[in-house]
């Protein structure tokens, strides 16, 4: 049931960031490296529960 909603957790973290940049005065294109930490931080922690499903199956 949880694993469903993992997708979830990089869309609320662009939108927090997206957020953020926005109050601060600054465009999507100047985040787009907080953009890229943000989607490789989650394909991290996807690849690590993946990981832990088949090794525990």
């Amino acid at each position: 049931m949880l694993m469903r909603l993992f997708f979830l957790l990089p869309v609320i973290m662009c939108l927090v960031w997206w957020w953020y940049l926005t109050k601060h005065g600054y465009s999507a294109k100047q985040g787009l490296k907080g953009f890229a930490y943000i989607l490789a931080f989650n394909l991290i922690i996807a690849g690590f529960f993946t990981l832990m499903i088949h090794i525990t199956q």
